[in-house]
């Protein structure tokens, strides 16, 4: 065993031929090093008990630049921003900003500075549709596993999101996390070597909800489980209020299971935490902290109500558009509501369809038992206003079965109202199916079914028509449009006209929940190469999905009858990260068919209304006799009279029913007005989180310096780039070949340094493999290469007009080890930092880090010296350098002092963790030393 002592974090090393960094680690038995401006990708662990002769260590000093060092001034600018840009582990609070490939916006550190203020994170992200929960909680994870709070994580999603979750981790952390769910487990498992659980083998995990809910795999999960937790959609798992569907019992069971263990840090995502349903509220509460979950919303005090804030924040979109000095481009929404008439056709087929229905219900709203009933005939109502083809397949559906038996079903609510979350499509096609018929019920069954065969076509489906009518509109504006339906068989209706009636070079697909998920990825991933798509979906791509990449419009081709279902649609194309300055949401309704009338009148209208005065989502039916069950009852009772009323009033000619729309509205926006008090939580200092964040881009490079870097580097290297409207086409012929390949097989590019990236161009940020390896490369022509026509300089000498006193600048990098109080995390901070003299002498004046900085990136060379010049020059200007060392020693020590205070001012901030003083590894390494010249004119003027 080698008994020299284990060197400390942060010291510079000499091992195996190279430079290394030490890097902290809770095991003493391993030295952990990162090769010397190497990324992280490059550290690795040697376990001291076997450690060979050919493994010893011994200290090393980073060497000082030389005469040897003398070149291209202009170069230096590029070893400043390739340092800076390589770091992984900046100095500040946020220990997390070097390793994310994005820049969050100011508001996106709102919720983790909730986080860092809990010893155990529970936290309800409500934002709204698009504001990007998502990236809220990736950066409370990464800075979670930064701090060595975090070793393992799983994400918990819907099945059709586990893609989504897998590429967000890649894209923003360069974190490969395994997919878990019925399809993948086969693979996973032939991956593992000994007994345990791929929960436990595998520390990175995506997990769909749907496999861990099963009393079968639930409690391996629970035993194996990662210590931090995000729930994504976390409204899907709400203990059911009343008799609901067995699968939301089991999502809820496995998150209030995994809830018991207070140690385990629960992030919860959703853009509609209350559905209406205070029980199903109050269950995600519980989860963030069990008492919660007896809290009464409608009567509790101001001390209470300040408790439940420090758990949840929710946004709305007005509310951080301009949040501080930054504001957040959204899109412009193009609002409307398209009303159409049926054809006399279709009315005279209504009529005879709704006839049917009223036939079906005689007595079923006064017989719990026949209820099933009454559903099936709004579900066909619906189904046949949807389209031909849903209503046809309604019909034949039933008529194929009806010589079985049909058992009765009691329906403790209506299941014709959707739920959110829900894929309701195969429920409608059921109810007609469940409701028993009589031999000459089947007789009209048959009828309808050929009339409405009749109906299938653009002359007779001004519906169909009028659609067909807007999307080539947008398509001729360059829109790219979403069609939403209800039902699979309207999806692939429409599909089949829109490709019968538009040039086949728009690409026009239906996709629907009878694709698997992972299909439905590379059909949209394929549609979004096209120059002109059209989407039709149902709404299994409604919820979570991302969308605003390839689309920017959509059409609700079905009213949908939970008004929420609408923002969810919308959200999937307008939401930050569009790139369209406008999005067009356009809704169809029939104005002679009554059922759509009152839905928008009723539900969609005055619920919007209530939701844009209060800020907050909100839902209806609360105890199951619903503003639905009275006004499509009058649907069926009397529809010629509620298509009347429900254009001038909502009077429907029953003061019972009109009472039930009253008061369930009201109480609607009275309990929406109640949680806005409780979400709206914005008292986190703003102006301290701006300053951080400031800081950490002046640590690490902000976008201004990606682009600077990667520009000018190219350049440097004898490629080149031309400037476009939205970024840039950067030629990169003569490149090394492993930069080339970083960005893939071609020569040349169209780039965009920010974010939104615009449409056709590829994003380049500070984590790009690009990036990081242009500067790995760039500091390797600084510190390895010397006389080569690519060198980076380290030194220079240049005669500018930008100073009237002789200046030298040194560039430096500082590392500090920081260190939490009771606790043996320890972690590496990293800073460039630029220090200056002016003079011929010791006595000259100290230039501080802005007024260096100003001088490194604005002067320019007047003209050119001769290398004796510079030479001599920059040995006189070391020898002074060398008799203010003392100095310059104690910036460091200065930047250490002043790392410490920002992490005081950061604990006042978000309480809890103390820092022990900081400690500098001295003497800071010099990375590079400039000399400027006056001009000769503005010598002898002085």
């Amino acid at each position: 065993m080698i008994s020299k002592e284990k060197p400390s974090p942060g010291k510079l090393i000499s091992l195996r031929g190279r430079e290394w960094v030490v890097l902290p680690t809770d095991d003493e038995d391993i030295l952990k090093v990162k090769p010397l401006g190497g990324s992280d990708d490059e550290s690795t662990g040697i376990y001291l008990p076997l450690m060979i002769s050919e493994d010893q260590w011994k200290e090393a000093s980073f060497p000082r630049p030389e005469s040897e060092d003398l070149g291209d001034f202009e170069t230096a600018k590029l070893l400043f921003e390739a340092s800076r840009l390589s770091f992984r582990n900046a100095s500040g609070p946020f220990r997390a900003m070097g390793k994310l490939s994005f820049r969050p916006r100011s508001y996106q550190i709102v919720p983790l500075v909730m986080a860092l203020k809990q010893d155990v994170v529970r936290l309800l992200i409500a934002d709204d549709v698009g504001i990007g929960k998502t990236v809220e909680a990736l950066i409370i994870l990464r800075e979670q596993i930064e701090r060595g709070e975090v070793k393992r994580f799983a994400v918990i999603c819907q099945p059709h999101l586990c893609e989504q979750w897998h590429k967000e981790l890649k894209d923003k952390l360069d974190i490969d996390a395994e997919i878990i769910r019925s399809s993948t487990v086969s693979a996973l498992e032939r991956k593992l070597t000994g007994s345990e659980s791929i929960f436990k083998a595998f520390p990175y995990q995506v997990i769909s909800i749907d496999y861990i809910k099963s009393d079968r795999r639930k409690p391996i999960f629970l035993n194996d489980c990662p210590e931090f937790i995000i729930v994504d959609e976390a409204h899907t798992a709400t203990k059911p209020a009343g008799a609901s569907s067995p699968s939301q019992q089991q999502r809820y069971h496995l998150l209030h299971d995994l809830a018991k263990d207070q140690n385990r840090h629960i992030l919860l995502l959703t853009a509609t935490p209350h559905s209406g349903k205070d029980e199903e509220f109050q269950s995600l509460l519980g989860l963030l902290k069990p008492d919660f979950e007896k809290i009464n919303l409608e009567d509790f005090d101001k001390k209470r109500r300040q408790e439940l804030s420090n758990y949840f924040i929710q946004r709305k979109r007005e509310q951080i558009r301009k949040w501080l000095s930054e504001e957040t481009p959204f899109p412009d929404r193009d609002t409307k509501e398209i009303g159409y008439k049926l054809s006399p056709d279709y009315i005279q087929f209504f009529k005879e369809a709704q006839s049917f229905a009223r036939g079906l219900t005689q007595g079923a709203e006064h017989h719990k038992g026949l209820k099933g009933k009454y559903w099936a005939a709004l579900a066909l109502l619906r189904g046949i206003m949807s389209s031909p083809a849903a209503g046809l397949e309604m019909l034949k559906g039933k008529i194929q079965r009806s010589e079985e038996n049909a058992p009765e079903i009691i329906y403790e609510e209506n299941p014709v109202i959707e739920r959110i979350e829900e894929d309701t499509d195969s429920t409608q096609m059921e109810l007609l199916n469940q409701a028993g018929l009589e031999d000459s019920e089947i007789e009209i069954l048959k009828s309808l079914a050929a009339d409405l065969e009749q109906l299938a076509n653009l002359k007779q489906d001004r519906k169909a028509a009028n659609a067909l009518s807007i999307v080539k509109e947008w398509i001729r504006d360059g829109f790219h449009p979403i069609i939403f339906c209800k039902y699979i068989a309207t999806a692939k209706y429409l599909e089949g006209i829109f490709r019968d009636n538009l040039p086949k070079s728009i690409e026009v697909q239906a996709i629907t929940s009878e694709l698997p998920d992972e299909q439905r990825k590379e059909h949209i991933e394929a549609m979004e190469k096209s120059e002109r798509r059209v989407l039709i979906a149902t709404d299994c791509l409604s919820e979570g999905i991302n969308l605003q990449k390839g689309f920017n419009a959509v059409l609700h081709y079905d009213l949908p009858w939970n008004p929420n279902r609408l923002e969810q649609r919308e959200g999937r194309v307008d939401r930050y990260g569009q790139n369209s300055p406008e999005v067009k949401t356009w809704l169809l309704w029939g104005e002679d068919n009554p059922i759509d009338a009152i839905v928008l009148k009723v539900l969609i209208r005055k619920v919007r209304d209530i939701q844009k005065s209060t800020g907050v989502s909100i839902s209806l039916g609360e105890d199951n006799r619903s503003i639905m069950d009275a006004v499509l009852n009058e649907v069926l009772l009397d529809p010629q009279k509620a298509l009347e009323k429900s254009q001038i009033s909502l009077d429907f000619g029953s003061d019972f029913q009109e009472s039930i729309i009253t008061r369930e509205l009201e109480a609607a926006k009275l309990k929406a007005q109640n949680l806005i008090s409780i979400f709206a939580h914005m008292s986190v200092p703003q102006e301290e989180i701006e300053d951080d964040l400031k800081k950490v881009d002046e640590a690490i490079g902000d976008i201004q310096s990606v682009e600077t870097l990667v520009l000018n580097g190219i350049v440097h290297l004898k490629g080149s780039y031309q400037k476009e409207a939205n970024g840039y086409r950067i030629l990169l012929q003569n490149l090394p070949p492993h930069l080339r390949e970083a960005l893939g097989t071609k020569s040349d590019y169209r780039v965009s340094f920010y974010s939104p990236t615009p449409e056709g161009y590829q994003y380049i940020g500070r984590n790009h493999k690009f990036t990081e390896q242009l500067c790995q490369y760039l500091l390797s022509l600084a510190f390895e290469q010397k006389a080569d026509f690519d060198q980076v300089a380290r030194a220079a000498v240049i005669q500018t007009s930008s100073i009237k006193t002789q200046t030298t600048i040194i560039q430096f990098r500082v590392r500090n080890v920081i260190k939490e109080v009771k606790s043996k995390v320890e972690n590496i901070s990293e800073e460039m930092y630029l220090w200056g003299f002016e003079g011929l002498s010791d006595g000259g004046d100290i230039l501080d880090y802005a007024s260096c900085k100003k001088l490194l990136f604005e002067a320019e060379s007047a003209q050119n010296l001769s290398k004796e010049r510079q030479v001599d020059t920059f040995n006189h200007q070391m020898s002074l350098f060398q008799g203010r060392l003392e100095e310059f020693i104690e910036i460091a020590e200065e930047r250490s002092v002043q790392l410490v205070e920002a992490h005081g001012r950061f604990k006042k901030l978000v309480g809890g963790k103390r820092y022990e003083a900081v400690h500098p590894i001295l003497p800071p390494d010099i990375l590079g030393v400039y000399v400027f010249l006056p001009t000769p004119v503005q010598f002898v003027m002085n």
